[in-house]
């Protein structure tokens, strides 16, 4: 992974970010954080708040790749309609800027990190530390999610080690196991 990597977890009422970033082999999150809009009543405001402060990061910290998460589930149409735009107004502002943009289902996103697309936010925040040089601030969970995008992408990219890296793959052992095996210098002893 040459470079960085802006990840995106879209909210109407709160929107993730991170940038991952690859030195020597070693990973860290740059940035993780949220921008809220919850005093915000006016939807269209809100888009055009994710719309100018997307554009914002991109321009600042020039990322190489940028992933978004799609919202795919949801009892309320209206709020799933609102969760589209908001990833939408985060797309637009990506592509405006020319620089690539893929995106990922949340049990893609999960089972990049975990093993398990099934895994709960705790897990994958749990892997995160694990695998990257978080900031030293308790994050948000829109911001750890904005992070783990970032992760599947760059996982998804296969430039862990200059070659496309099976991670996790959910064989007949569990999964936790196989990442272990797979990946004993990343497991940190306490």
């Amino acid at each position: 992974m040459a470079g960085k990597i802006l990840g995106i977890d879209p909210g109407s009422r709160t929107t993730g970010y991170a940038i991952l970033v690859e030195e020597q082999g070693k990973y860290s999150a740059q940035i993780c954080d949220v921008f809220r809009m919850d005093k915000m009543e006016d939807h269209n405001e809100r888009l055009q708040f994710i719309f100018d402060k997307v554009t914002e990061l991109v321009k600042q910290h020039k990322p190489d790749q940028c992933a978004v998460e799609t919202p795919v589930y949801g009892v309320d149409p209206l709020a799933m309609l609102k969760l589209g735009r908001a990833q939408a107004a985060a797309i637009l502002a990506i592509t405006n800027l020319d620089v690539p943009v893929a995106e990922y289902y949340p049990k893609a996103v999960k089972k990049a990190i975990t093993g398990n697309g099934n895994a709960s936010k705790k897990q994958v925040a749990f892997m995160l530390d694990k695998l990257i040089k978080l900031p030293e601030k308790k994050l948000k969970d829109d911001a750890t999610d904005a992070l783990a995008v970032a992760w599947c992408h760059h996982t998804q990219m296969g430039n862990a080690h200059g070659h496309k890296k099976q991670m996790h793959q959910n064989n007949r052992k569990s999964s936790w196991a196989a990442f272990v095996q797979d990946n004993p210098e990343r497991v940190k002893n306490n």
